[in-house]
């Protein structure tokens, strides 16, 4: 046992360098979580604990790895939905832009819902995200001028420029499309879509269908623990 946490240790902390080396950044997007997470398993395995201790640790550990994993199936299985269904609108998340600038991230939403709408002509897009720190202009507002330029009508796109957060993007987005009775095609990064999907449900979305769009693989990691925490914080109310 005291192996497995110096090595997770190990691991952790050279996936967090390899994480700030790529994006050139120390803290990128829980990218901190694999340094404190390494740090304390390396202090966990350095110290000299009895053995009936680490036999503890042990059945923790795994029960711990159990339930990770099948949230983390949970998580995949969505991501890995490639179902085409015909949808009467579909709602685009937003992802931080930088300045006016998109990131990686939401490109990957943005081309994906490219894709989609040039294989259903009539249907419509909303797109969902307000202005956060950092930001020059509202998500929403970068994503229609990235739509419009790779060629999408604006009169098929409209723009919800207040949301926050996930939950806020579709409890805006009602206003523009109705939630009952037509079917909204979800587009976001694959790590987000199972998260996004119990959202969307606990706000009124009764037929919808998910979109997937492909995501940094150097951080795919990185996104899924962070989802999975996300998870668990849907179970506490209130959270975004």
């Amino acid at each position: 046992m005291k192996a497995y946490f110096l090595i997770v240790g190990t691991l952790c902390i050279l996936y967090y360098v390899m994480l700030a080396v790529y994006s050139r950044r120390l803290s990128s997007t829980f990218a901190g979580f694999w340094l404190m997470a390494g740090g304390a398993h390396l202090i966990i395995g350095c110290v000299p604990f009895p053995l009936y201790v680490y036999r503890i640790l042990g059945w923790a550990v795994a029960a711990m790895w159990m339930f990770f994993l099948l949230v983390e199936f949970r998580i995949l299985f969505a991501a890995w939905s490639r179902k085409r269904e015909k949808a009467d609108c579909i709602l685009i998340l937003g992802a931080q832009v930088r300045g006016v600038r998109i990131t990686n991230s939401l490109k990957r939403r943005l081309d994906a819902a490219l894709q989609y709408l040039r294989e259903h002509p009539g249907t419509r897009v909303v797109v969902s995200g307000g202005q956060g720190s950092g930001e020059e202009i509202p998500e929403a507002q970068a994503m229609e001028e990235y739509l419009i330029s790779r060629g999408v009508e604006k009169e098929r796109i409209t723009r919800e420029d207040r949301s926050t957060s996930t939950r806020e993007n579709f409890r805006y987005s009602k206003k523009y499309l109705d939630a009952d009775r037509e079917k909204v095609g979800i587009v976001t990064n694959d790590f987000h879509l199972y998260r996004a999907s119990i959202i969307a449900r606990k706000e009124g979305y009764h037929n919808i269908c998910l979109i997937p769009a492909s995501s940094n693989p150097v951080f795919q990691l990185n996104y899924l623990v962070r989802e999975f925490f996300g998870i668990l914080a849907l179970c506490f109310p209130g959270r975004k």
